[in-house]
């Protein structure tokens, strides 16, 4: 029997749900075999955006919701083993994340929380297949952030002989550092953190102002003037000051979050088409910081995520980041979509725990050293 995983991401974004069957080598090396996509409903949509802060009766929306992702997430696993004619019992596990509702690692008692809804069990049931899910939770018991949870991936797959940085624009974008295979072959000095909002604020902002989901290949934001003070006073959040490990999400970058800072720059009344240009430099920026200040000597800069889409995004970039001696160049060249990569992490993930190895790296989350990632629901 082949090692058949399925691998689900719903994003910060709250765009759609992404599938990935994949066939994992007992050394864990990955191929993708086939990648499905079904937009988010939109009402649940709504619900989660929601959910991002407390309201009543937040209990009952939560498992209400969890279950109806748990609904999309078998849909899309239905597609996925008709377009590769495959039964579910010839997937050995489904990796699904689950959507990141609170994630407050080391806050309130020293050791804070992460909250993915989702109902695991539902899944199982609704697809006759092994569930992996709550990912988070070990590394975060293990005083760690939880997240980013997949440069120990990037590291199986991405790893080249020269130093290399991995780059995953979702909803928040996040680094994976990867030492050159020609100085170390060990993960231990494999980094990584988020850098602060991807598309999160950018695609919240298109679909208010000009009833899109999203900024397509950033063609909006191109057309707009960047709002410097405004700028500014984004990039003062105390976040992008603060040292790794750190991890983030819509607690902090959230529609609150603009809108104070709108507020306190006087920048409320500015043209929508200049705030989405803002957001879009603000995402670039920290991006070029975080490398800049932690990876100077990077060689080669590979990208995945949806945000790997938007042209204007990836030309800002790569006008503020002059260091790096070679072109951005996307997954693509080792053959994953760079919209499946997240997808694909979560079914290795699920293949990680199956075999029992720890999937952690605590030089990138803060634990107290390497944990198996995962709660496991028999089908």
């Amino acid at each position: 029997m082949k090692n058949h995983y399925i691998g689900i991401m719903s994003g910060t974004s709250l765009d759609g749900i992404d599938a990935v069957l994949a066939e994992v080598s007992d050394d864990g090396k990955l191929k993708v075999l086939a990648h499905a996509d079904i937009p988010m409903d939109a009402s649940l949509r709504q619900t989660y955006f929601q959910l991002q802060k407390s309201s009543e009766n937040e209990l009952h929306h939560e498992a209400l919701a969890a279950n109806q992702l748990a609904i999309h997430y078998s849909l899309i696993v239905e597609k996925i083993l008709k377009i590769t004619n495959l039964k579910a019992s010839d997937i050995q596990a489904i990796g699904a994340h689950g959507q990141t509702i609170r994630h407050q690692p080391s806050l309130h008692d020293a050791i804070g929380y992460t909250l993915q809804s989702l109902n695991p069990a539902l899944l199982a049931e609704k697809t006759s297949i092994n569930v992996v899910a709550n990912f988070r939770a070990r590394d975060v018991a293990a005083g760690g952030q939880g997240a980013p949870l997949v440069p120990a991936f990037h590291w199986s797959q991405f790893a080249q002989s020269e130093a290399t940085a991995v780059l995953n624009i979702g909803g928040i974008s996040n680094l994976s550092l990867l030492p050159g295979l020609k100085n170390t072959s060990n993960q231990e000095f494999v980094s990584g953190f988020d850098c602060g909002p991807g598309n999160a604020l950018m695609d919240q902002w298109a679909l208010q102002s000009i009833n899109k989901p999203f900024d397509d290949a950033g063609e909006w934001a191109a057309q707009g003037q960047v709002i410097e003070k405004l700028l500014l006073s984004l990039l003062s959040d105390p976040f992008f000051k603060k040292a790794p490990p750190k991890s983030t999400g819509r607690d902090l970058f959230n529609a609150d979050w603009l809108n104070h800072h709108l507020e306190i720059t006087e920048s409320k009344k500015s043209p929508p088409v200049d705030i989405q240009a803002t957001l879009l430099t603000l995402t670039a920026q920290s991006i070029a910081q975080s490398l800049l200040q932690y990876a100077p000597r990077t060689k080669k800069l590979v990208i995945c995520g949806g945000g790997s889409k938007n042209k204007y995004l990836i030309n800002t970039l790569q006008s503020l980041c002059p260091f790096l001696e070679s072109s951005i160049e996307t997954t693509e060249k080792f053959g994953i979509d760079p919209q499946a990569v997240e997808a694909a992490a979560f079914a290795w993930l699920a293949w990680s725990h199956q075999v029992k190895r720890p999937a952690n790296l605590p030089a990138v989350t803060g634990a107290r050293g390497l944990r198996v990632l995962g709660a496991h629901y028999p089908a």
